[in-house]
């Protein structure tokens, strides 16, 4: 792909899936394709999570855009990628780990917080840096970063709910993650789907709400 963020800026939600077994994840993935969130980021610490990715690639395509997240390893990168992932997602940045994400030719995300952990992020070579965890600064952090450094595309993950969606694209994220206010671990431990499709539809909507008032201004 010419572009390593096209995708993910048309996904706009990324969902942060910590499933307790394949098949909760699944059905997870179904959930949230129903209400409207096209993202999915299947972390390693979801069992089977290469195959988890394999089989939301079969099942549905180019209609989602799916990576692995929690990458901690080169091998954990080389195989999320063998099973079709389309992007990695570290929680932090480590110079050695970054070039084995890099080296895949997959769009690669690495976790950082401070204006040292961005810019290092981005010199190694992330296509996106993950301001994370986001829920300890807020979307007025995120633009005090942009201010400085327009030129890295940052993605806020931790603390985004559907109500503070259009104030992380006000502040300048390309996309944002989401994790327990979209699949909480309470709702996939029961398999209560319909909860997860509930708080999707949440998310979608407002994504769509933000892009309205970004194309507004």
């Amino acid at each position: 792909m010419s572009d390593p963020l096209a995708l993910v800026r048309r996904a706009g939600v990324l969902a942060v899936l910590r499933a307790p077994s394949a098949d909760a994840a699944l059905a997870a993935v179904d959930a949230l394709v129903r209400g409207g969130v096209s993202g999915i980021e299947v972390t390693f610490s979801t069992p089977d999570a290469p195959a988890v990715i394999a089989a939301v690639r079969e099942r549905h395509g180019d209609d989602v855009l799916v990576g692995a997240g929690t990458v901690l390893t080169a091998e954990h990168a080389r195989t999320a990628i063998d099973a079709g992932a389309q992007f990695l997602v570290s929680p932090g940045t480590v110079p050695a780990l970054v070039a084995a994400m890099t080296a895949t030719g997959a769009t690669t995300m690495t976790g950082a917080l401070t204006p040292t952990e961005v810019m290092t992020a981005h010199a190694l070579g992330a296509d996106i840096v993950k301001v994370f965890p986001a829920s300890l600064s807020g979307p007025g952090y995120l633009a005090a970063l942009r201010a400085p450094l327009p030129h890295i595309p940052l993605m806020p993950t931790g603390g985004v709910t559907p109500d503070n969606v259009a104030a992380w694209f006000a502040a300048g994220a390309v996309a944002v993650g989401a994790g327990g206010d979209l699949v909480p671990g309470a709702a996939l431990a029961a398999g209560d789907t319909a909860e997860i499709e509930r708080r999707a539809h949440l998310f979608s909507d407002a994504l769509r709400a933000a892009r309205s008032a970004e194309e507004a201004r």
